[in-house]
């Protein structure tokens, strides 16, 4: 089993969540972060001062899945936050090695 991590921009959820269903994703967790990369932060002005906002608003996706579907996801995730500009995020594969759902105690895949 594989982690997949997607750090995107957040106008792109709903393209990427949409994407992820039709890839047959079932579950997702999606947290607010803040960072910067390449894109350095942005400079702002407030009541006439200028500031820099180094900390950039994103979104994470995490998704557990079967190693076999991980090609597919990274795509659908790639393709649906694209924009072609610095700051279209990244997309991180951590192995996993054991999901227990609490309800029923379910392990791995049948977990998932």
């Amino acid at each position: 089993m594989k982690k997949v991590e997607a750090i995107i921009r957040p106008f792109k959820l709903e393209d990427v969540k949409l994407a992820l269903v039709n890839a047959g994703i079932v579950g997702m967790t999606v947290s607010e972060v803040r960072g910067f990369g390449r894109q350095k932060g942005q400079v702002e002005r407030y009541r006439g001062s200028e500031f820099t906002v180094e900390f950039l608003q994103k979104l994470k996706i995490e998704v557990v899945i079967d190693d076999g579907r991980v090609d597919t996801v990274v795509n659908a995730i790639a393709e649906a936050a694209k924009t072609g500009e610095i700051g279209d995020g990244k997309i991180f594969i951590s192995p996993v090695d054991t999901v227990v759902r609490i309800r029923t105690g379910d392990r791995d895949s049948s977990a998932l």
